[in-house]
């Protein structure tokens, strides 16, 4: 079952990639505060924001404690998890977390859809606003990452990493749990019709 999952997450990764590489960046004609390479994450994680969130309000409500096999995460947690990384690890490049928010516990902190939804949405405004905050000249500064060294470039990077990592994951998620992701549902609609062709008379 592992196998499985994580073969279809690769594949739903891979083919999300290719779909996110030929979207615009939306701050490709500069925004006051933003520019080069934080524009560039900035409109890779919107791009997530707007994934995550179409997604998780395509699941049903039913469907938010499922999960592939007991010892991985449910719908729920997944989505909590990407929440609870959108606050703690942008506080390594300037933005700390809301003050009172137990990001330790918040993952198992509810399994209800609306609750989850908004979440999502308030971490990602959080991510964007952490985006902004941070001047490029932290970009090159290094700090301590796991035993080595790393550049708040490189900590923006791997956020955005991660959480395509667990949109893959979701996606395959959906897919197992018979949800059909919103935005291959837009293409699909815009697919012509295939029309049959007429038979031939006989002759």
């Amino acid at each position: 079952m592992k196998r499985i999952l994580s073969a279809l997450c690769l594949f739903m990764f891979t083919a999300g990639a290719v779909h996110v590489a030929a979207q615009a960046n939306p701050y490709k004609d500069g925004t006051p505060g933003v520019s080069g390479y934080r524009s560039e994450i900035l409109a890779e994680v919107m791009i997530q924001e707007d994934k995550f969130t179409r997604l998780a309000e395509a699941i049903p409500a039913d469907k938010y404690t499922w999960r592939p096999s007991p010892d991985v995460r449910s719908f729920a947690e997944v989505f909590l998890h990407v929440s609870a990384a959108n606050y703690n690890l942008y506080k390594l490049v300037g933005t700390p977390a809301p003050t009172g928010l137990d990001l330790k516990g918040l993952e198992k902190s509810t399994t209800d859809k609306a609750k989850v939804i908004a979440t999502l949405k308030d971490s990602f405004a959080h991510a964007k606003t952490a985006i902004k905050a941070m001047p490029d000249s932290d970009l090159d500064k290094s700090l301590a990452w796991f035993g080595g060294k790393n550049t708040q470039r490189g900590i923006l990077l791997f956020i955005v990493r991660h959480a395509a990592e667990h949109l893959g994951q979701s996606i395959a998620y959906a897919r197992f749990a018979g949800v059909v992701p919103p935005w291959t549902e837009d293409m699909q609609k815009k697919q012509p019709e295939k029309k049959e062709a007429p038979a031939k008379d006989k002759q």
